[in-house]
């Protein structure tokens, strides 16, 4: 552990490889400088958005009162406000993150927005909606983010193949990685074969963590013998290190090595629902654990604060671990936990999550709405 890790975690962290995004964005983050601020101080190079932040943002306070008075006069629908309200945030986000966006490269400086969830098993209408939103925003250092259902690998192809960067969402499995890993070398093929620019394209994929760790150590409590409760909270790490190594071994094939010699980027794998739900465990375990070069691990606040006072960065967290991740696994098959079964319930739950945090923005808008006009 060197000096420079103890007295500016994040920094450390930042110099390992990895990019620090927030899982934050709302007005009032944005005008008081407080975005600025954590880019200038804390090393964040991206940020990340959903249904229920935005909800929050505009439940809170009153930045945008004027912006929703002025959409109830016109008459707009909820949705047609909620487009209206997100992507002048995000806007707002990719200006503030611009010069990131200019110095990395289009690497990082990255703000994502997510497609409607409801359209999450239809792939023309996803696919719609992301070249809306793309447009809509119009700034290069943005993601749209995509979910990896089935209905969703399409049209994360097709939306590549159209030049236009991808956050692909909601990703659990390792059969299912490899899936979105695929759908977006397909679509850098074709966007190479349509004459794009490859090097104007990018993308993460985004491997859910936490929620792992929830769904397993539940049923690891359920099983309640004494090798059961001693695999908890050891599944979402194990499952996220197989993930890099997929990543590693999909670059070292011919077929990326000949997209990345006509200008492709790699599709960087991404650490989301990265906050610590069970308070047992280390605040910090699921950034400490995952640092691995060329990897993103967009952080919720707390997980940021959290890291920055007490963050400890270790050499070669990830790939050191690939034979103790492979035995956990086996472990918990030994043990009767189904992990196909594991990644579908969460697949479908959390679908379902982002529909519930959807209905929840439409309430919250249609709400301020109509307070905004009186």
């Amino acid at each position: 552990m060197t000096d420079t890790s103890v007295l500016d975690p994040l920094g450390a962290l930042s110099a390992a490889g990895v990019s620090i995004w927030l899982d934050d964005l709302s007005r009032e983050l944005l005008a008081s400088g407080r975005l600025a601020e954590l880019v200038a101080d804390r090393h964040v190079v991206g940020v990340t958005t959903n249904p229920t932040i935005f909800a929050s943002a505009v439940a809170e306070g009153d930045r945008y009162t004027e912006q929703l008075s002025l959409l109830f006069d016109a008459g707009v629908s909820v949705d047609d406000a909620i487009f209206a309200i997100t992507t002048a945030d995000v806007r707002a986000g990719c200006q503030t993150l611009r010069d990131v966006h200019d110095a990395t490269g289009g690497v990082d400086g990255r703000v994502s927005i997510e497609v409607d969830p409801r359209l999450a098993q239809d792939t023309a209408a996803t696919v719609d909606q992301a070249r809306v939103l793309w447009e809509g925003v119009n700034h290069p250092n943005l993601f749209i983010k995509i979910p990896a259902t089935r209905a969703g690998l399409p049209a994360i192809t097709t939306a590549i193949s159209e030049g236009i960067s991808v956050n692909v969402t909601l990703i659990f499995a390792l059969d299912r990685y490899r899936e979105v890993m695929d759908a977006y070398l397909t679509g850098l093929e074709h966007a190479a074969a349509a004459g794009l620019d490859l090097s104007a394209i990018h993308s993460v994929a985004s491997f859910f963590v936490s929620r792992v760790d929830t769904e397993i150590d539940a049923r690891l409590t359920a099983i309640g013998t004494p090798d059961a409760l001693a695999a908890k909270g050891k599944a979402a790490v194990a499952n996220a290190r197989l993930a890099y190594q997929a990543y590693e071994e999909v670059i070292a094939q011919p077929r990326w090595a000949r997209l990345a010699s006509a200008g492709a980027h790699a599709q960087r794998p991404l650490w989301a629902s990265t906050g610590v739900k069970d308070p047992a465990y280390p605040d910090t375990m699921y950034v400490t654990e995952l640092i691995a070069p060329g990897t993103v691990n967009t952080m919720p606040g707390a997980t940021l604060a959290a890291f920055a006072d007490h963050g400890r960065v270790t050499e070669d967290a990830v790939r050191g671990g690939y034979r103790a991740a492979r035995a956990h696994l086996h472990t918990l098959d030994q043990l009767g936990i189904d992990y196909q079964d594991v990644t579908e319930t969460l697949e479908r739950e959390g679908l379902a999550k982002f529909e519930k945090s959807w209905d929840e923005l439409s309430r919250t808008v249609n709400r301020e709405l109509h307070a905004a006009s009186r």
